[in-house]
């Protein structure tokens, strides 16, 4: 009766009226799916909408870019998901080894093995454990969305308890609380490699080659048709957010686009850069498990600015952000973060790279120059004083937040007269020695999850 009542109302509507009840009456007949989809297009003007402020123009960032772009499709996911209560007539679609399952992550634990594990106990109606201590990323993000950190498996597995294997499929990754002859699923997104689990019969497997496996458990709760509680879809969006690198990584695939786009709407994040800087941030507070790429690319965002004039040259700037409750393990690592700020400078093709160091304890920040144009930008817009000997670190004192601190010097700066730079002759920091080479990869020497470093494969060849 809703459904024709809305029509039947809609003769002297434009079609965008149109649609809306349209949503309407599909809200009201297939349930949370279908609500939350029906405000996603009110969340998506807000998405869309960026207050630049001081600035001319500021680049999307890759998360903005990916929510926007896979905003339609991932909308039309939402209807798949039903209410609480619904779609219990679909479980003989579910894998039955997997019920009632303990889903175990890795040893050295991190987000995405703790995130998938809760969301495949809830799919599945099994047990969520852990294999090791949680990181300040994942306590973060369990406090955040309000979940429960899981408890250890060596006090959760018994005899007969069946055991899936979530984020890999490793012998040198098992905890050893857990025999291979118990482990009835593996659900993973890492390539087979020499040392692999071996069973005495057939397992459940979900491998595919995404860019994390929360985003294959999402896409799970999809598939089945299950209740996918809104703590739990935070959880699993946050996982994504940390695996990918905020969908920076070469390992990022499509459907983890869609899926954090559908997520973005599924939970009612109006914000994806906060929620992907408050991340940061607190991984940050493990400065020495991050590599430089990780640090330079975590948290930066481009901008773009002008003097006024309407001949005058669009400066872009990258500015990348590291908060931290250890600052000085930062600027240890100045040899490693330089020449990979210059790399990524390189790869952008901008103008300057700017990278602020912000002591969130004393609040207060360093800001690394990795060239001579970031010198004279830096000198232009902070004026600070020089923190080393080689002029690339200054002082920014008091200042910690780059929409409020960091940006709007730069602004004045450049309405002030600043312009690139001309150098007649080529600096060491310019030289070819001092920029990192090689292409981003996976790299699993120290971290058995891997990491993202950037590899040059010259002496190869």
């Amino acid at each position: 009766m809703l459904l024709i009542a809305l029509v039947l109302r809609s003769n002297d509507r434009t079609q965008s009226d149109r649609n809306d009840l349209r949503r309407q009456a599909l809200t009201h007949r297939m349930g949370i799916g279908a609500e939350t989809a029906r405000k996603g297009t009110e969340q998506k003007n807000v998405l869309g909408k960026r207050a630049f402020g001081s600035y001319s123009e500021r680049d999307e960032t890759p998360l903005e870019n990916a929510v926007e772009e896979q905003w339609t499709k991932a909308h039309e996911l939402l209807f798949r998901l039903p209410k609480k209560g619904a779609g219990e007539e679909l479980d003989s679609f579910i894998p039955e080894e997997l019920r009632g399952a303990i889903f175990c992550g890795h040893v050295v634990t991190d987000l995405d093995s703790i995130a998938g594990a809760i969301g495949a106990a809830v799919l599945h109606g099994g047990v969520a454990a852990r294999a090791s201590e949680i990181n300040s990323e994942t306590e973060f993000a369990l406090e955040y969305w309000n979940c429960t950190v899981p408890e250890p498996i060596e006090s959760l597995i018994e005899d007969e308890s069946k055991v899936c294997l979530v984020d890999f499929q490793q012998q040198s990754q098992l905890n050893k609380a857990i025999p291979m002859k118990n482990i009835v699923g593996i659900i993973d997104h890492h390539a087979l490699q020499s040392n692999t689990i071996v069973t005495e019969k057939p397992i459940f497997v979900d491998i595919r080659p995404w860019g994390c496996m929360s985003a294959i458990i999402a896409h799970s709760f999809l598939m089945y048709k299950r209740y996918l509680p809104k703590r739990v879809g935070g959880m699993l969006l946050s996982a994504i957010l940390s695996d990918t690198l905020n969908l920076k990584s070469p390992t990022t695939t499509e459907w983890d686009r869609r899926i954090v786009a559908m997520l973005v709407q599924y939970v009612g994040v109006e914000d994806i850069n906060e929620l992907a800087a408050k991340q940061f941030r607190a991984k940050s507070h493990s400065l020495t498990l991050m590599s430089a790429y990780a640090l330079v690319s975590g948290d930066m965002k481009q901008f773009k600015f002008h003097a006024g004039g309407e001949e005058d040259e669009e400066i872009k700037v990258a500015y990348s952000v590291i908060e931290t409750t250890d600052a000085a393990s930062a600027t240890a690592r100045l040899d490693e973060i330089l020449p990979e700020m210059r790399k990524v400078k390189e790869e952008l093709n901008v103008h300057a790279m700017l990278l602020a160091i912000v002591d969130i304890v004393n609040l207060t920040s360093s800001l690394v120059l990795c060239g001579r144009a970031e010198q004279s930008l830096a000198q232009a817009a902070y004026g600070g004083k020089m923190l080393n000997d080689q002029s690339t670190l200054m002082e920014l004192k008091g200042l910690v937040s780059r929409k409020q601190d960091f940006i709007p010097p730069l602004t004045k700066a450049v309405k002030g007269g600043w312009v690139v730079p001309t150098f007649t002759d080529i600096a060491r920091s310019e030289s070819r020695v001092d920029v990192a080479e090689g292409e981003v990869e996976v790299v699993y020497d120290e971290n058995p999850q891997g990491d993202l470093r950037r590899v040059s494969h010259a002496a190869e060849h």
